[in-house]
């Protein structure tokens, strides 16, 4: 799940280098925690967090499809 996070984030992103993605695992629940470079942060988010919404979307539904649930955080 971290690898799909990892090449949506990087298509968005204008410093890729700057990309931290820490995967979580309790048990079918997984968290991963995205930070990213401060100039990138209100591409992630998006206008009132639709672009956060969509990725946290594709990726409830990929998780879906083996049995986990999957929480997104952002942080600075």
């Amino acid at each position: 799940m971290k690898e799909i996070l990892a090449y949506l984030i990087g298509a968005l992103v204008q410093h890729p280098e700057s990309v931290r993605i820490e995967e979580k695992r309790d048990g079918n629940r997984v968290t991963l925690e995205l930070r990213v470079h401060p100039d990138d942060m209100g591409r992630v988010i998006g206008r009132q967090g639709r672009v956060a919404k969509s990725l946290r979307t594709v990726l409830q539904a990929f998780a879906g499809r083996h049995g986990d649930r999957v929480r997104m955080d952002i942080l600075e």
